[in-house]
């Protein structure tokens, strides 16, 4: 009886077997029956395109009418059968075989597990799991993928949803994924013939649907006359960085106007996922935050200050993120400045460093000479997914003092405003959660008096925590006596829920000051509040033994620490490197902003941000920034180096001085000279 039961089993098996042999040699058959019918649509589209050419020539409309309805009714006859065909594929994928039978051999039609956007294809022997299609523009979705079948797209007919899309008298041929107007011109096109959601493909010489990217990841949107372009997504990315040249457009372009203004050409070092480069800007590929640091040193004889800038061009008009003045000099010298911004980015928005003059006797000199600085444009990039939080105000009026000067602020723009905010005078601002700050501020100025020029200005800026004022940093600026200048100063610190940052200019007695405030970008504190938890940051100032003087060449600069250890930075404390080198213990982005306050005989000072790394036995330079001569009358002087780049565990970095033609007669370790560190994690 059991052996009975046995052969019958065997024999239902058998025959399965051989059902679900017939049910794929039919599928194949029909998926074969399919190509050929897009085969034959493909040489009837050729066909057409080759015909309307001559039409177009012979210009006589009435022919082109009878090949279109001609071709319009061959072809949406073909649509039909070939979605009669897809209709019966898609029924033989839904067939339920029981295909786990045992002493039979493996099954035909069992893929295994696929994933949620797989299904399994019978196509292949042996059948395999593979991506399900996405519909390519131009064409909507009629059947959803499933574990057995790929998604069925069919063409959209725009001119059936759009009778009056090619305009009244113009006839509308549809075509794959898009329509053709008998007739148009690229000129017509251009001026958006083809409307919203499409462009005009000159090589079909018709209107296409924009393709649609995955996750909204725009590199180029689409214009016109030109298609959509993607760009691929960073997964996981919290931060990146990145750096380029600048240099002055040359004088056969016609655009060497600095009066003006012109946009500085942009020479980027190497490729980006979250950026390109367009000669005379950036453009963003991706939704973020951005910090952005500019060293810059210029000669020039211009009868008035020139204006350095940076500026974000959104979908209305250039913004000025911020800017400086560097002013009229008394001489023949290079004149440097460093200039930073913070901006929430947008895909398809840019970032330009723009330059004028305000009066037109710049464009007469030939004396305008900018410096070739090691990458002196960096930048880096951070996620939303960080928690990180930008916040950008204005000085809010323009004041005129004798001593000294604590701006009040006017928020322009905070992406969380529960996280920042001001304090109830205005004069500074509050966090709500710990993390770690990395600030710019920028004040432009107009000074008169000869102990200006003497005594220069100073720049401090405080934390108050529980009451008690901290001083956080100290940046010194040459003063100027009727001329037009800026004083900066940026940096990065750890705070504290409830923390409070606040700036004060300090400025010589009998010292006439008028501090701007407005909305072009001279007088600004921007900054960007990152959670401990992916970041942290560390200060140091210069070794009070050790300092560089006389005749100094490529000599490093000794460091202690003045904030607490942290476990991603440390101030190598042991060895031949000690004192000299910061070493980075996990892989991420580092921003370093470096202020150095001196006297000096050096026709030009040169300060670098060194790297050393596992691969190179040899230290790089990362950035470059210069000074001049002393401004006359001065006591002292200032340069200041801001940076941002990439760094792995291990890396190394320091500081160095080179003094060419002079010598170097005093560095101050207290006030004035100071180094940030922020490292936020990649």
């Amino acid at each position: 009886m059991l052996k009975n039961q046995q052969q019958i089993i065997a024999d239902l098996q058998q025959k399965l077997a051989e059902q679900q042999h017939v049910l794929v040699s039919q599928q194949r058959e029909i998926l074969e029956q399919q190509r050929k019918m897009y085969e034959q649509m493909d040489l009837i589209k050729v066909q057409y395109g080759m015909l309307f050419d001559t039409v177009k020539q012979m210009s006589f409309q009435s022919l082109q009418e009878d090949i279109q309805n001609y071709f319009e009714s061959h072809l949406h006859g073909l649509q039909n059968q070939v979605r009669n065909h897809l209709q019966k594929s898609y029924s033989v994928h839904k067939v339920e075989v029981d295909a786990k039978v045992t002493n039979v051999g493996e099954s035909l039609l069992d893929c295994g597990l696929c994933e949620s956007d797989e299904f399994c294809n019978f196509q292949k022997t042996p059948s395999q799991c593979e991506k399900c299609t996405l519909c390519p523009a131009g064409f909507f979705q009629i059947a959803e993928c499933s574990a057995n079948s790929d998604r069925i797209c069919q063409d959209r007919d725009e001119c059936t949803e759009s009778p009056s899309i090619c305009g009244e008298r113009i006839k509308c041929l549809n075509t794959p994924g898009g329509f053709r107007c008998l007739g148009i011109t690229e000129k017509d096109a251009a001026l958006g013939m083809c409307g919203e959601e499409h462009f005009f493909n000159k090589e079909m010489q018709e209107c296409q649907a924009c393709l649609k990217c995955e996750d909204g990841m725009v590199a180029v949107p689409c214009s016109t006359v030109s298609d959509t372009v993607c760009s691929a997504a960073s997964e996981n990315k919290l931060s990146e960085s990145w750096a380029a040249s600048i240099v002055l457009p040359s004088v056969k372009s016609g655009i060497s106007q600095v009066y003006s203004g012109l946009n500085l050409e942009i020479k980027g070092k190497l490729p980006c996922d979250i950026l390109s480069t367009d000669e005379s800007s950036l453009v963003f590929k991706q939704h973020g935050l951005l910090w952005t640091d500019l060293n810059f040193a210029v000669k020039h004889n211009c009868r008035n200050f020139l204006q350095l800038s940076l500026k974000l061009n959104g979908s209305e008009e250039d913004y000025e993120l911020s800017g400086v003045r560097i002013e009229q000099p008394e001489g023949k010298y290079f004149q440097s400045t460093s200039l930073s911004s913070v901006a929430e980015v947008e895909p398809s928005q840019t970032l330009s460093v723009y330059l004028r003059s305000p009066n037109q006797f710049c464009n007469q000199s030939k004396d305008l000479n900018i410096y070739d600085l090691n990458t002196p444009l960096s930048l880096f990039w951070l996620s939303h997914d960080t928690g990180a939080v930008a916040l950008s105000a204005q000085m809010s009026t323009a004041m005129h003092y004798q001593t000294n000067y604590r701006p009040t602020f006017k928020i322009i723009s905070v992406s969380d405003p529960y996280m920042l905010s001001l304090s109830h005078d205005g004069r500074a601002i509050k966090f709500t959660e710990t993390g770690v700050v990395k600030f710019v501020f920028h004040q432009a100025l107009y000074s008169m008096g000869h102990t200006c020029v003497r005594e220069g200005f100073s720049l401090i800026s405080y934390i108050n925590r529980n009451g008690t004022n901290r001083e956080l940093m100290n940046v010194f600026k040459s003063g100027v006596n009727y001329r037009d200048t800026s004083i900066s100063a940026s940096g990065a610190t750890k705070v504290g829920a409830g923390d409070l940052v606040s700036f004060e200019i300090l400025s010589p007695a009998q010292c006439n000051v008028r501090y701007f405030g407005d909305s072009s970008g001279i007088s600004m504190f921007s900054l960007i509040w990152i959670p401990s938890g992916v970041s942290t940051a560390i200060s140091a100032t210069v070794s009070v033994t050790g300092l560089p003087t006389g005749a100094v060449r490529n000599k490093l600069l000794d460091f202690t620490q003045v904030s607490s250890n942290e476990k991603q930075i440390q101030l190598v404390s042991s060895g031949q490197l000690a004192q000299k080198y910061f070493i980075f213990t996990e892989k991420g982005v580092a921003s370093i902003a470096f202020n150095l306050k001196l006297i000096h005989s050096c026709n030009v000072l040169k300060v670098t941000l060194n790297q050393l790394t596992m691969d190179h036995m040899q230290p790089t330079a990362v950035a470059q920034q210069i000074g001049g001569q002393m401004p006359e009358g001065s006591i002292w002087t200032s340069v200041s180096l801001r940076a941002s780049f990439e760094v792995h565990n291990g890396t190394l970095v320091s500081v160095s001085l080179d003094c060419v033609r002079g010598r170097i007669n005093q560095i101050t370790h207290e006030h004035g000279t100071s180094i940030s560190i922020l490292w936020i994690s990649s």
